[in-house]
This record gives C-alpha cells, sequence and structure tokens, in this order.
C-alpha cells in the first residue's frame, strides 16, 4: 500500500474516533429523524408512501385524497394562501367547499431524495425501524476528510497544488473539524445523513474526474449524488473541465459519465411521477411545515429568499450576553467566516490557473441555488448549505497558493474551536441557542 493509502485509512480511523467521541450518547438509539429509515422500509415493502402517520411531524409530505360528493377523486393539497383553493398533484387548481367533500383521507411520503435509503435497506431489512441512523452517519463520515484528502495529494502530485503533505493534512483536519460539516456527522437525522452521504459521493465524484480517467465511476457518483442533493449535480462541470484538459472530451467518455447519470435520473424521475404527478417533485410542495405558505406562494427556489440567505451564509454573528451562557446562537447558524475564518483566504489566491477558474464556475451555481432556497438551514449550528461545495473549496484553497503560515494555521484552530463546541451542544445544549434575527410566522418570507 502506498503512502497515501496508509495515511487515508489512518485518517479514516482518526475522524471516525473523534465522531464517535463527540457523538458520545447520541449512538445508543436511533435520531428523531430517521425518514431514510421508514423509505427504506417502504422500498422493502413495495409501497410508495408510508401506510401509516409519521412518528414525528417534522418534514414529512401530506398528500390530501378527497373523494367529493360530485363523485370525483382528487389528490393534492389546500393552499394556505387562498383557503377554500385545492391544488392537485397535476397543477390544477379549483375550489373546493368543505360542503363539496364526501370523504377526505392523507397519505404520508418521505420528500427527501432517495439514495441515502437505498443504503440503509440492507440494515433495515435486518432490523427493521430500530436502525441507528447516528451510527451509520458516523461510520460514513470519516470517508469525506479521508477522501478530501486523496485529492489534495493527488493535486500536489500533478502540480496544481504546490503543498506539502503537512499542508494538505491541515487542510484535512480544517474540513473535518474545522467546518460545520464536523456538527454535522454526529447527529445522525435525515438532513445531515443527506450532507455526510453527499460528501462521501462528492469525494468519489472528483477522484474519478482527475484525468476523466474513471468516467462510469464518476457518472455512478454523480447519479447517486443528483438523488442525494439534486443541486450538486452541477459538479458535473468539473468532469467536463478535466475531460477538456486531458484531451478525453470524446463521445465515448461522455456516454461512459452519462449513462448512469441519465439511469439514475430515470428511476427518480418515476419515483416523484409515481407519487406526486411530477418527474421533478421530490415533495417539498408538500410539505407541512411553517413555511408551507411561502413555498406556496414563491415555490422552492426564488429572488425573494437571496437577502435572508446571504445573512446566514455571510453575517449572522452570535448574541453575547453579560450573565450565563453568556454566548447564544441563532437557529439560522452562523456565518461561514465565524464557523470557518480561514476561508477568508479565498478571497487572496496567488494562483489562478484554468482548475481554479473551473472549480469556481462548479461551485457558484451549487452556492446560488442553496442561496435562492425557501429555507436557510434553520435550525442549525451554522450555515449548513455549505456542505454541498465545501469539499470544492478546500481544494480551491489548496490551489490558491496562499502558504500555510502561522496566522493561517491559528485561523484554522479557532474554526476547529468553534465547530467543537457546536457539535458538542448543538442538539443538546439548547440554552446555547436562541430563535433569534429572523423569527418565523406565516405572513414573512
Amino acid at each position: 500500500m502506498t503512502r497515501n493509502g496508509k495515511l487515508a485509512l489512518a485518517i479514516y480511523g482518526a475522524f471516525l474516533a473523534i465522531y464517535a467521541a463527540t457523538a458520545g450518547n447520541r449512538l445508543r438509539s436511533p435520531s428523531h429523524d430517521t425518514h431514510f429509515v421508514y423509505q427504506a422500509k417502504m422500498f422493502l415493502e413495495r409501497r410508495l408512501d408510508l401506510g401509516r402517520p409519521p412518528p414525528t411531524q417534522n418534514d414529512w409530505a401530506e398528500v390530501e385524497q378527497l373523494v367529493l360528493k360530485d363523485g370525483r377523486s382528487v389528490a393534492g393539497c389546500f393552499l394556505r394562501s387562498q383557503p377554500g383553493r385545492f391544488r392537485t398533484l397535476h397543477g390544477k387548481v379549483e375550489s373546493i367547499a368543505d360542503a363539496d367533500i364526501q370523504t377526505r383521507s392523507k397519505k404520508y411520503y418521505v420528500s427527501f431524495p432517495p439514495f441515502p435509503a437505498l443504503l440503509f435497506l440492507p440494515a433495515v431489512a435486518l432490523g427493521g425501524l430500530n436502525v441507528n441512523d447516528v451510527l451509520f452517519t458516523v461510520l460514513l463520515a470519516p470517508l469525506g476528510p479521508m477522501l478530501l484528502f486523496l485529492a489534495l495529494r493527488r493535486l500536489s502530485a500533478r502540480g496544481d497544488s504546490r503543498r506539502r503533505e503537512r499542508d494538505d493534512l491541515w487542510l484535512t483536519a480544517m474540513f473535518g473539524v474545522g467546518t460545520v460539516y464536523y456538527y454535522a456527522s454526529v447527529l445522525g437525522q435525515v438532513w445531515y445523513t443527506a450532507h455526510v452521504v453527499a460528501t462521501a459521493l462528492c469525494g468519489a465524484f472528483v477522484l474519478a474526474s482527475f484525468e476523466a480517467a474513471h468516467p462510469l465511476a464518476a457518472g455512478f457518483a454523480l447519479g447517486a449524488l443528483v438523488l442525494t442533493r439534486p443541486q450538486m449535480g452541477f459538479i458535473g462541470i468539473f468532469f467536463l473541465y478535466e475531460a477538456w484538459r486531458a484531451g478525453r472530451l470524446s463521445l465515448r467518455t461522455m456516454l461512459a459519465v452519462g449513462l448512469p447519470v441519465l439511469a439514475f435520473g430515470a428511476a427518480g424521475g418515476w419515483f416523484n411521477w409515481a407519487r406526486f404527478g411530477s418527474v421533478s417533485e421530490f415533495g417539498h410542495f408538500y410539505l407541512n411545515v411553517r413555511w408551507t405558505d411561502r413555498i406556496q406562494r414563491y415555490g422552492l427556489f426564488n429572488y425573494a429568499f437571496l437577502a435572508r440567505n446571504l445573512a446566514a451564509a455571510f453575517t449572522l454573528t452570535p448574541k453575547l450576553l453579560a450573565k450565563p451562557p453568556y454566548v447564544q446562537i441563532p437557529w439560522h447558524g452562523l456565518s461561514m467566516l465565524v464557523t470557518t475564518p480561514a476561508l477568508a483566504y479565498l478571497a487572496w489566491p496567488r494562483v489562478r490557473g484554468g482548475l481554479h477558474r473551473a472549480l469556481w464556475i462548479t461551485v457558484l451555481p451549487i452556492a446560488l441555488l442553496s442561496l435562492l432556497y425557501q429555507n436557510d438551514g434553520w435550525v442549525q449550528f451554522g450555515f449548513r448549505f455549505s456542505i454541498d461545495y465545501l469539499f470544492l473549496l478546500m481544494m480551491l484553497l489548496a490551489i490558491g497558493g496562499r502558504p500555510m503560515t502561522r496566522t493561517m494555521r491559528v485561523l484554522i484552530v479557532v474554526g476547529i474551536a468553534v465547530n467543537l463546541f457546536g457539535a458538542i451542544t448543538f442538539g443538546r445544549a439548547w440554552q446555547y441557542y436562541w430563535d433569534g434575527f429572523f423569527p418565523i410566522s406565516t405572513s414573512e418570507l
């Protein structure tokens, strides 16, 4: 085994120990939001819907089934902003009064893209709904920093990065415990499990994409990624750049990478159509949550959400108090520059080459979609949607040419301290958190 391979295994083991220790007593039982476990159970039962009321009220899609007195049956949801107006699964809006309804019932669905549920299938087949999603997430999470280290070493080997091995270890530590990836790795829960799965797939895709050497593997990773965090599908831009750079931008290469993506996309589209009558609808339009009204009014992505998301990403700070607990973090999370101050070096790279531009072109559409999204990640310790492109930001830091100075190492250590606090307290010590800055109501965005 090569030195890089041995170090990668050591990195996996070290971060597994860190994440397991931080998770602590969470490892004893599943989290409260095991949507992927239920989705896996539905797959095994060959069901599209849950078949029962959900175990919690957090982020489940609800579709009303109405039998009308005129003999018609319709499925969809009532619009909160337009009382008495019902939107069917196929997008038709009509007026339905209570007096028009003979019977009504509901079906419940998992609204999250389904690939992570496939990973739970073997465990759910053996253990049923009691599968521990926290343990699953903690076991998977070390793949993120491990694959990042291998990617950074590859960048150095081919001359894109001038980083030494020690520098890449610093950047690996920064990613694993000095960003919001840390707290996301120790919670379980459907949202964070999706981030961890997507990060592992992102790492696998990047390694397969270098020089477009493994297009089929890259295609499978990209297809699975689209069915985990769909906006991350833009990472395919990186493969196109690598194929062009290596002189392998051929029909054969494009078919090898594209066919698995099309297969995953077709399966996901059929799954969505069978449940919600739309190939692109995973179910978020039918969420019964506090912000359902704004989803129905503006959709999932809208310019109206940009200002709030920009604030969550870049400006939110903790509230300082004169008495215990002395500091409180808004439920909308902390700025990326607070949780990971070393990211500021991205603004002043010394080296700007083709790869630098390609990575930013890849990051920007992924980041833009998160900034236009109807939710900023609430409730969170830091801007968790940044996990979608953190792997690529670490690559940009590596190739940017800024030396690993004492100041940079200090900023990395500060980020590690901040995120250690978040990983320990989030979900455990709510006195350190408050629903502030952007209180949610049904009358505002």
